[in-house]
């Protein structure tokens, strides 16, 4: 289809330009296919200005999750770790005789392990971040609630490094772009503390793990993350995926009930219409954000993924789930498929 088709995303996306992020890439894809595909805007906002295209790299902030998920899976199907064995008998010696001992990858998948939330970065200052998530306390009994934790993701990231025996970097490409890259991606927050973060991961607790963590770290295009969500709806339509068919499946089935977000394996599933794919993707969709301004929403009715990366977090740390929704729904409304 025509770019100009698209006038209800490109709408909300031009009227977005230089006041809720200085660049972005929208690209939707049906059926497997490219639909659409556009970029927006500059790096940032001064003289260090590069425009933005549609290849440009992105810090994909919490997408992170989603690719590194799909890693601990194919490691399931190859038999290099099991998604219900717990992971204190062998791979989490840390956890025995701990209240996670029980805990397995399903349950970290699923954000229903009961590990804290994350930490302000402050705490994190002079620790071993890795040794430090390991021993913390449980938030909340595990597998009795959902609550969201970037330490899972952590601890996971160590799960797929212990079970492959190398750096989580080797197996899930795209952390730390190389120096000479980072002038080209768009930059994100003035912190206070490291001043204008570009090229270089946002996540404090990423960032003090060497920017490669499995909550956060990675860096990439649009076009890679399409191609994610495309590994899930390529399984649920018959077509040829990279993961174990049953495997996608049960990814994007409820693995945990929420009032406000269910959770798949790695996967948000929508719940409400208050979630940011907004009113028109069906309750079968499947989706991420990331903290930095990034999103991705999978409808395997319409056989649909559509993905928005900005870097949002330039202008401060503001809800963006509105902007987010009305995007979304624009891609419905211009495709004719609400």
């Amino acid at each position: 289809m025509l770019a100009e088709a698209h006038t209800r995303a490109q709408s909300v996306l031009h009227a977005a330009a230089g006041t809720i992020f200085t660049g972005a890439v929208a690209r939707v894809e049906r059926e497997g296919r490219l639909v659409w595909e556009r970029a927006y805007g500059t790096t940032r906002l001064d003289g260090a200005a590069q425009p933005v295209y549609c290849d440009t790299v992105f810090d994909l902030a919490s997408l992170t999750k989603p690719f590194v998920s799909t890693a601990a899976l194919a490691a399931v199907a190859s038999g290099a770790l099991k998604l219900d064995e717990p992971l204190g008998r062998s791979v989490v010696p840390e956890w025995r005789e701990s209240p996670f001992e029980g805990v397995t990858s399903r349950m970290l998948l699923a954000h229903t392990a009961g590990l804290q939330s994350g930490a302000d970065y402050r705490q994190l200052l002079g620790e071993d971040v890795e040794r430090y998530v390991l021993t913390r306390p449980p938030a909340v009994e595990p597998k009795t609630s959902v609550l969201y934790s970037d330490f899972g993701f952590i601890v996971l990231g160590v799960v797929l490094e212990r079970v492959h025996g190398r750096a989580l970097s080797g197996i899930v490409r795209g952390y730390r772009p190389r120096f000479e890259c980072r002038a080209a991606i768009p930059a994100t927050e003035d912190d206070g503390w490291r001043g204008r973060v570009q090229g270089v991961v946002h996540d404090e607790k990423a960032y003090l793990m060497g920017g490669v963590a499995g909550h956060a770290g990675l860096f990439g295009t649009a076009s890679g993350v399409a191609r994610l969500g495309e590994v899930y709806l390529a399984a649920l339509h018959g077509r040829a995926t990279s993961l174990d068919r049953s495997l996608a499946r049960e990814a994007v089935r409820e693995q945990a009930a929420d009032p406000v977000l269910r959770r798949g394996l790695g996967w948000a599933l929508k719940t409400t219409d208050e979630n940011s794919c907004g009113r028109w993707f069906s309750p079968q969709s499947f989706g991420h954000t990331g903290f930095v301004g990034t999103c991705i929403w999978a409808d395997p009715e319409r056989d649909l993924c559509a993905v928005l990366l900005t870097n949002s977090v330039y202008f401060g740390r503001n809800d963006t789930r509105e902007f987010r929704a009305r995007f979304f729904e624009a891609v419905i409304e211009d495709l004719g498929l609400r």
